[in-house]
């Protein structure tokens, strides 16, 4: 796995003895495919206690979001890994089965798009900022006139942003209402342990983009919460992430742009408040500091998503374009029946 190349034979387990998982209902699998589930749910449980924060202010700043990001790119690569160790052919899988994962796929990289849109617009709204930074090194009241104009440029900008993820939740419900996926091939072990492992990575993906989506919305209508059956490995480490970033309060702020939000206010007050030149030097000069500071880490934080957004996108496009390409080659295929070739239409 991406995450974890110990050979089958090791010793030592840090999350118990894969020999011993529960796994999928009716099967009989070998050593090595339970060895396989249970490396993979292993790796999920460690990443999904990862994102279980002890302090509420963590929850829905970028950073966090971030981290939630780059666990799903390592999930879904990880996804793929398996895929290839277990060696089952796409002529073996349920055609409904594959409609069904495109379709996701498709729904995944719209979101992503969606992401993209809503970091940017913030990134834009960092422009504005600069502006008012310089004119904020001079306290000439010409230059704080400019300066104020520019912090009322960066209020209306963030108040006035067009949210595209709003209109996610009825796909998200849809998604989560298509958790219980067709069997990839009937009676089949490596079928059974694929789709043990594709309920988790759908769990995990649609939670942590209902998570974003509120986040960006500033409402916690996207937001979905999820039963999971104790059958995984990966299932307490879920249920306390849940949990947890249920109780964290409201989905009404980004953590650091608040903060941003905050310094602004304070600034647009002082300046507005000593029009007259009776600026207190030193108060002003700290907030312009504090200000500068935020600034950099919004921004800085801001990238960093974003290229988090970018790489899940580029794997889910990776992991989509591979299965098509695996299906053309497997457009003719030979119908054992009556030994003619047959071509299979997609």
């Amino acid at each position: 796995m991406s995450r974890s190349q110990e050979p089958p034979h090791r010793l030592f387990f840090p999350f118990g003895n894969p020999f011993r998982a529960r796994t999928p209902k009716g099967s009989k699998l070998s050593s090595k495919l339970v060895f396989l589930l249970a490396t993979f749910e292993d790796s999920l449980a460690e990443g999904l206690r990862k994102l279980t924060s002890k302090s509420e202010n963590d929850i829905l700043s970028f950073s966090w979001m971030a981290l939630a990001m780059k666990l799903l790119c390592e999930t879904h690569v990880d996804v793929k890994t398996l895929i290839e160790e277990l060696e089952l052919p796409v002529s073996d899988w349920d055609e409904k089965w594959l409609d069904e994962y495109l379709d996701i796929s498709v729904k995944l990289l719209d979101i992503c798009n969606d992401f993209s849109s809503e970091l940017s617009q913030l990134n834009q709204g960092h422009l504005v900022l600069r502006c008012a930074l310089h004119n904020l090194a001079s306290t000439s009241l010409n230059q704080l006139v400019h300066a104020c104009s520019s912090l009322d440029g960066w209020n209306q900008h963030i108040s006035n942003r067009t949210s595209r993820v709003k209109s996610h939740s009825p796909i998200l419900d849809r998604l989560k209402g298509s958790l219980d996926l067709p069997k990839v091939q009937k009676n089949s072990a490596k079928g059974k342990v694929l789709m043990h492992v594709m309920y988790g990575v759908k769990v995990v993906t649609l939670f942590i983009c209902s998570v974003l989506a509120s986040a960006f919305a500033g409402s916690s209508v996207s937001l979905l919460s999820i039963n999971i059956p104790d059958t995984y490995r990966w299932a307490q480490a879920f249920t306390e992430l849940q949990k947890n970033v249920n109780s964290s309060g409201s989905f009404t702020v980004l953590r650091e742009r608040d903060a941003m939000d905050e310094s602004v206010k304070k600034l647009h007050s002082m300046i507005q408040g000593n029009v007259d030149g009776g600026m207190k030097v030193e108060e002003f000069q700290n907030l312009v500091v504090d200000l500068g500071r935020e600034a950099e880490k919004l921004t800085q934080s801001v990238d960093h998503l974003t290229k988090q957004v970018d790489e899940f996108f580029h794997v889910v496009l990776s992991g989509r374009d591979a299965l098509l390409s695996n299906l053309r080659e497997s457009e003719t295929v030979l119908d054992q029946g009556s030994g003619e070739l047959r071509t299979r239409h997609l």
